[in-house]
């Protein structure tokens, strides 16, 4: 547990097989229950504006993957295989049923893997901003790679990451000061140099562990949910389609998927627009409509 950082919840621990001690938020009660996995070098209270107002009828559980938040730092590998193996052996644990997981970016690449590798994992899936959509060709890797060390994400100073956070909101930035400002605490309590071996790692492994050509294998209805204005998802530079389109797209390839945009919202959607995309997961759940 990261020394004299503490969450506004109850916040509970659990032990797995894979070396992975996992912090996670349990909040509300309800016949289902909604996993959030946050994105990369996040953690689990950028879920907190949904959890708020979701546990008033469901149980919500907000995990911190591995290498985050208050979760272990222990040296993992970092795969999207290894985080999903962890999702399924925090599920297996703690023995939840009638269960919707919801990933948001690379959160959300890790939701993909795991159904695909564990299909009983959940009964619905919600995708938000998720990674994992796009396809990189050879070229697209190598110039990515070739670029990759001077990318402003990776860099652990504290103003990489705060503008790597404003970057993620459409219309004022300003409103993830107490993400940004909560990331930087935790950041540094990170043994030197694992912050960034860790984002780097991460980010490697979602180009080299695709899953486009696995989305016709995934069993449960999906929601997928995109900022219309998304800086980050598709790349700009790789890419240069609406996020709208690489949606769509994603979705033709599933079995039973339903896509909605959010106007004027970025990549944070979950903050940028809680009350909205509160309210279409909760007609979803119900109604199977958006």
């Amino acid at each position: 547990m990261a020394e004299n950082i503490t969450y506004p919840y109850n916040t509970y621990y659990q032990p797995l097989s894979n070396n992975c001690n996992i912090a996670y938020i349990d909040e509300g009660k309800g016949e289902k229950t909604l996993l959030f996995v946050h994105g990369l070098a996040n953690y689990a209270l950028v879920w907190k504006k949904n959890i708020e107002y979701l546990k008033q009828f469901y149980r919500c559980i907000a995990i911190d993957l591995p290498g985050n938040g208050l979760s272990d730092k222990n040296e993992h590998p970092f795969t999207m295989s290894f985080f999903s193996e962890t999702l399924y052996l925090f599920i297996e644990a703690l023995g939840l049923k009638n269960l919707t997981i919801i990933g948001h970016s690379m959160g959300g690449q890790i939701t993909i893997t795991a159904a695909t590798k564990y299909p009983q994992i959940a009964d619905k899936l919600i995708l938000c901003a998720p990674a994992g959509l796009e396809v990189f060709s050879a070229l697209d890797k190598t110039l990515y790679y070739s670029t990759l060390h001077m990318l402003d994400f990776i860099a652990p100073e504290e103003q990489a990451l705060r503008k790597t956070i404003e970057n993620s909101f459409y219309r004022n930035h300003a409103q993830g000061e107490p993400v940004i400002l909560e990331l930087i605490k935790l950041m540094k309590t990170y043994k030197l140099n694992y912050y960034k071996k860790m984002v780097e790692a991460c980010i490697k492994n979602m180009l080299e562990e695709p899953v486009y050509n696995k989305l016709d294998t995934l069993k449960q209805p999906v929601l997928i949910v995109f900022g219309k204005q998304d800086a980050l998802i598709p790349n700009k530079m790789l890419h240069p389609i609406s996020t709208e389109k690489l949606a769509v797209d994603g979705s033709k390839k599933m079995n039973d998927a339903r896509v909605k945009i959010l106007s004027d919202c970025g990549h944070f959607l979950q903050w940028e627009k809680a009350d909205e995309l509160n309210k279409i997961i909760i007609t979803w759940l119900e109604d199977n409509r958006i």
